[in-house]
């Protein structure tokens, strides 16, 4: 299969690249002007890739990518960041919102006038069900997102499926929950916990900055979410929405001991205001029977092999 990835410059879009390629896909890298391909990927997965410019805000570069010839295409290209999508919810919304618009429009077009039936698989979010009901979330909850993230997210599945039912575009739309691993920025508050530990006991401090570590997040591994986000493109069904989730809950406070344990440096947590998010969902866990009966899929890697790869990957 020939997979165009929109964001592969990414976190996520490094480790989708290598799932591709592992499993004998052809890979079409679409990435930032300028960026490059990811740093993180070995020179000869780099040297397996069809690198292509591409931004997401401009209409000519969006046709230009989805005039590749392309069996399906996994749209990561976002603003992924909530912080980042609170200081400007406008650019959130061009990006995450509009930007879908834009490729699905793209891709429908070319099927519609014979030009390949590609599968688009819109990479959403978890948080489109805001606060929940204390339960794991399921495909058919009411959506209500409760950040500028979230809400531009469920602007991308509006607009991705207005586009499907219009001219026929094979779609699937993927809700993945909190995730996290190797390479992933210390803009995540996993990353951020592991780094101020591992500052904290390289330079003896007995105490660190931390926000509410009372939410429950559902908690997965970056490699578990690509292999999901894979096994989609090959045994999804088009027009359906999946939660890529574990169905477990982790409270913030269990992940952060569980960090202590791993850097073996005891702290004092002490609770900075300007840490916690405004309005934070207390229970984001998503149940993810629908993806394991239509593709086979398991979690496969425990939390604390996640933690210990993620802190050895900080270290190099």
């Amino acid at each position: 299969m020939k997979v165009v990835v929109t964001g592969a410059d990414g976190f996520v879009g490094g480790w989708m690249i290598r799932e591709l390629l592992r499993t004998g896909h052809h890979v079409v890298g679409a990435i930032r002007i300028g960026a490059g391909p990811p740093r993180d990927l070995a020179e000869e997965e780099r040297l397996r890739v069809q690198w292509v410019d591409f931004d997401l805000t401009s209409a000519e570069s969006v046709k230009e990518v989805a005039a590749i010839s392309t069996d399906a295409v996994v749209h990561l290209a976002a603003v992924a960041s909530g912080a980042d999508a609170r200081k400007d919810p406008g650019y959130a919304w061009a990006v995450n919102a509009a930007g879908t618009a834009r490729v699905a429009e793209a891709i429908g077009r070319a099927r519609h006038d014979g030009r390949g039936d590609p599968l688009l698989l819109v990479v959403s979010t978890g948080e489109v069900y805001g606060h929940g009901a204390g339960r794991p979330s399921i495909e058919t909850d009411p959506l209500v997102p409760a950040s500028p993230y979230a809400a531009s997210k469920v602007g991308a599945e509006v607009a991705a499926g207005e586009v499907a039912r219009r001219t026929g575009l094979r779609t699937i739309i993927a809700r993945a929950f909190p995730h996290t691993g190797p390479g992933q920025s210390d803009k995540y508050v996993i990353p951020a916990m592991a780094l101020r530990l591992r500052t904290a006991k390289r330079i003896g401090a007995p105490v660190i900055n931390v926000g509410n570590l009372a939410p429950v997040r559902d908690l997965l591994d970056v490699r578990d979410v690509v292999r999901a986000y894979r096994l989609l493109l090959e045994r999804g069904v088009p027009g359906e929405v999946y939660n890529v989730a574990s169905g477990l809950g982790h409270s913030l406070e269990a992940v952060v001991q569980r960090l202590i344990s791993l850097v073996d440096h005891r702290v004092i947590l002490e609770i900075d205001p300007g840490l916690s998010r405004p309005n934070d969902i207390l229970h984001l866990v998503g149940d993810p029977s629908r993806l394991i009966r239509d593709t086979g899929w398991q979690p496969t890697i425990p939390l604390d092999q996640t933690l210990e790869d993620l802190l050895d990957a900080q270290a190099d």
